[in-house]
């Protein structure tokens, strides 16, 4: 499915994961915030960030995170992000289960922005979307992608690069409005579940392992780690934190990932204690 989420309550725990993308490790925090609002701990992990990251030079970016895993309510997490020129704004969905950030072409429209470029099948952009979808190349100046999901949803269209805007947290320094080019996709039809109402976000952003993640173009730009961090609340509205970087912090207990052939991130996990 687009989405497979475990739902953590932070007001009697706090488990912080960050998986490195292009290694094997997965860090747990456990942590007593009974009494703190989301904000409070938001705050408190940037000065961490700026604390623990001070000899990094690449930076720490902060996405907002909203949504509950209540199939009663939301049913799924969601972020916004910006893109284009000038910036827009747009709601998508957070998958940990696919690589590709994309956006419906009827909120999104490419001809709008000053800094968009068409993505061609020469480009060896277009080669990296092979590893996570079904290329299409019909046109030779447009590279086409067709995702299947696992509960049977899809999607198709074509890739554009283009600006993504973000905050960044270097040292003890939040640099805000930072951009940079991404490659992302341009839907043009979706089906299943995609298309009911309560899935109404403008879009898909894909935190897996391959080369057109985010993550992974924004690690080889130098601006961010190749990893990510989240913390997702499972009450009172739900919310959570999702941060590119890994929060580096003394006394964390780390445990190695399953390797897998798949898309999707495993860990052995024996005991939780709360």
């Amino acid at each position: 499915m687009p989405l497979a989420i475990i739902p953590l309550l932070l007001t009697a725990v706090l488990v912080v994961l960050t998986v490195v993308v292009g290694g094997v490790t997965l860090t747990l925090e456990r942590a007593n915030h009974e009494g703190f609002e989301l904000s409070q701990l938001r705050d408190r992990d940037r000065v961490r960030h700026g604390r623990f990251l001070q000899q990094q030079t690449t930076g720490v970016v902060d996405f907002p995170v909203q949504g509950t895993y209540d199939p009663y309510l939301i049913g799924l997490y969601f972020t916004r992000v910006q893109l284009g020129t000038p910036p827009k704004e747009f709601y998508v969905q957070i998958d940990t289960g696919s690589d590709v950030l994309w956006i419906q072409l009827e909120f999104f429209d490419p001809s709008i922005s000053s800094t968009v470029s068409q993505i061609s099948c020469s480009d060896q952009r277009c080669a990296l979307g092979t590893q996570t979808s079904d290329s299409s190349c019909n046109d030779p100046n447009q590279c086409g992608y067709t995702f299947q999901y696992g509960d049977g949803s899809g999607t198709s269209g074509y890739y554009v690069a283009d600006s993504i805007y973000f905050d960044s947290v270097v040292g003890n320094s939040l640099t805000a409005n930072n951009s940079a080019q991404v490659v992302f996709g341009c839907s043009t039809s979706q089906t299943g579940d995609l298309t009911k109402p309560d899935r109404a976000v403008d879009g898909i952003f894909g935190f897996g392992q391959q080369g057109l993640s985010v993550i992974s173009q924004l690690s080889s730009q130098g601006i961010t780690p190749n990893s990510f961090s989240h913390c997702l609340k499972g009450e009172n509205g739900g919310g959570g934190i999702l941060v590119l970087g890994q929060i580096v912090e003394p006394n964390l207990v780390y445990t190695p990932l399953v390797p897998s052939q798949y898309v999707f991130y495993y860990a052995r996990l024996e005991l939780m204690p709360i």
